[in-house]
């Protein structure tokens, strides 16, 4: 496993080696002793999830409240994402910004990003299939959202807007600024707003 950090603090990209033969192949997709060497992350596991989605569905901008937060591994085993990673800590250099990578069944590769980070993607295939190892079980009362379509995000997608399929939820979520107002966004360093 090769993990290099991204631009926003708190996210690394996952390079694996995949090894294979007539029968097919074998990957280590997640290994929690490499990723506290190279992160110096003790990610516990709580829970795993896995979605299905059809080409064009934006899911996110996603995010829990910090403590405890929740972390995510994420991969994509089957089918191609448009992963985006987004600094919503207030008071962070990087606040507002976004970074976006291919995470796909191809490359066999991952992404990982601390408590306190928003999460997005965009199916770029039919039938693409997203695990995630997640830090903390699901609380709907701690989880928040942005609307990914915010003009003061700026996303980026290779689709036009009119292909993407968004959830009544995220499509009703507010936006950076009025999330910030609320109170709703963690702060840069972890701690309670």
């Amino acid at each position: 496993m090769l993990i290099s950090p991204l631009k926003i603090a708190g996210s690394w990209q996952i390079d694996t080696t995949v090894f294979g033969d007539a029968r097919g192949e074998f990957v280590e997709w997640f290994k929690a002793p490499v990723l506290a060497e190279m992160t110096g992350y003790d990610f516990s596991l709580a829970q795993a999830n896995l979605s299905r989605s059809s080409r064009g569905s934006l899911r996110g901008v996603h995010f829990a409240d910090v403590p405890p937060g929740q972390a995510k591994y994420i991969t994509c085993p089957f089918g191609t994402i448009l992963d985006f990673i987004v600094d919503i800590r207030v008071g962070s250099p990087t606040f507002g910004q976004w970074e976006a990578l291919e995470v796909s069944a191809q490359k066999r590769n991952a992404v990982f990003l601390e408590e306190g980070l928003g999460h997005a993607f965009l199916a770029l295939e039919d039938d693409t299939v997203v695990t995630y190892l997640v830090t903390d079980v699901f609380k709907p009362e701690r989880e928040h959202g942005i609307n990914p379509l915010d003009a003061d995000l700026g996303l980026e997608f290779p689709f036009s807007v009119s292909e993407l399929e968004l959830s009544e939820k995220d499509t009703q979520a507010p936006g950076l600024s009025e999330a910030a107002a609320q109170g709703l966004l963690p702060l840069w360093g972890g701690g309670p707003r």
